[in-house]
């Protein structure tokens, strides 16, 4: 989504929900622990994006981060925790793997 159709709006309701979004690895356990897999497009874009795509996503990024009003953030906090993601990104490509998000 944010590489495919960049925008500085969140789009429409009925365009968020025709992409592919992560996907349950497991059901949300009791401790509250939740596991998703990443689509394969969102891992392939992020592992083959410039530094500038990567400045260009975390500006945009940032700025619906504080006009949500979710908390201070720095301009190099989201592009730090991006190039970070990248890497990994690039990793599981390199090794036919995927990414995952684990969250508490």
């Amino acid at each position: 989504m944010y590489f495919a159709e960049p925008s500085p709006e969140i789009p429409p309701l009925e365009q968020l929900l025709g992409w592919s979004w992560p996907e349950w690895v497991t059901a949300p356990l009791n401790d509250g622990v939740e596991v998703f897999a990443l689509p394969q497009r969102l891992t392939r874009a992020l592992a083959g994006a410039s530094p500038t795509e990567l400045e260009e996503l975390a500006h945009r990024w940032t700025t619906r981060l504080r006009s949500a009003g979710e908390g201070e953030v720095t301009d190099d906090e989201p592009l730090a925790v991006l190039r970070g993601v990248a890497r990994l990104a690039a990793s599981a490509v390199s090794t036919g793997g995927g990414l995952y998000s684990w969250s508490f």
